[in-house]
């Protein structure tokens, strides 16, 4: 069974922590890593990936560092970092085939594997055309068609939808989704939408600290009972806001709708709603 253990991982710039004493295990599944920009998430991966030495802790692969594993690890490893980087001038199945010389694939092999994936991709039609020609949802599902070459068994995705359109973040939830049966996925984002309805377990993590963890259902119990609704009159609105950790608001006949997250009853007449994973996430990441 896939197994990859984080044991108090650590990394420190001076005095600052930037990832502070995480530790958990992974099995195969989709996890989904939430917190804001900032929060330590790309270092926590990288650390994980092998690129960043930590501070104090390790990450162990089958019980083993990865240190020691060494290539090993690499070859089971795929990477697609935040800021992907490519050669504007190949087309994307040039750079596919580049790619899968650099990390030793036979020739034979590597065209078989390029074509399977550009079509698991869809860019089977665009796999002659630049990759400067291509939108930033193609060039992401290109990365991910690149860390996915040699078939590996942990699959790191950092910030994988930045600055997609709607309907192509949901295509790449899909394709992640199909790729996590025998696979260790780790998705790192800011964004609740892109792992609420394919993520195995979430991680909250903030300012360098692992907040929680557990399965969707594990998570929207942790926020039971601390989401409220209540209609207000537009006048109101901007008061409440001001005052509470309001997750929504929606305009209705009867005023306006507001859903607040809080410990107790926010105020006279607010009923309990059931959660979501945005309530949780804002139920964490408060302010006051």
């Amino acid at each position: 069974m896939l197994e990859l253990t984080l044991d108090n991982l650590t990394k420190r710039y001076g005095a600052k922590a930037a990832v502070n004493g995480i530790t958990c295990t992974l099995n195969h599944g989709i996890y989904g890593l939430l917190g804001a920009n900032g929060s330590g998430k790309t270092t926590l991966l990288r650390m994980v990936c092998g690129i960043l030495e930590a501070t104090e802790g390790t990450v162990r692969y089958g019980g083993s560092a990865i240190g020691k594993l060494g290539a090993d690890y690499r070859r089971i490893l795929g990477y697609l970092p935040q800021d992907f980087g490519y050669y504007p001038e190949f087309t994307a199945r040039r750079f596919l085939l580049y790619l899968a010389a650099l990390k030793a694939i036979p020739k034979d092999e590597a065209e078989r594997k390029v074509e399977e994936l550009l079509e698991m991709v869809e860019l089977t039609s665009c796999q002659g055309k630049k990759i400067k020609t291509f939108s930033g949802g193609m060039v992401r599902r290109l990365g991910i068609a690149q860390a996915l070459l040699n078939d590996p068994e942990i699959l790191i995705l950092d910030e994988p939808t930045a600055g997609l359109d709607p309907k192509e973040r949901i295509r790449f939830r899909n394709i992640v989704s199909s790729l996590s049966r025998e696979r260790i996925v780790i998705l790192s984002t800011h964004i609740v939408s892109d792992v609420e309805y394919i993520a195995d377990e979430i991680l909250l993590m903030k300012e360098g600290e692992l907040l929680a963890m557990g399965d969707i259902g594990q998570m929207l119990e942790r926020a039971r009972g601390r989401v409220w609704e209540r209609t207000v009159s537009p006048e109101e609105t901007e008061r409440y806001q001001a005052y509470f950790n309001v997750s929504s608001l929606r305009n209705t006949e009867k005023g306006v709708r507001l859903r607040i997250v809080s410990d107790e009853c926010p105020m006279e007449g607010a009923r309990p709603a059931d959660p979501d994973l945005e309530d949780v996430y804002l139920y964490y990441f408060r302010e006051n």
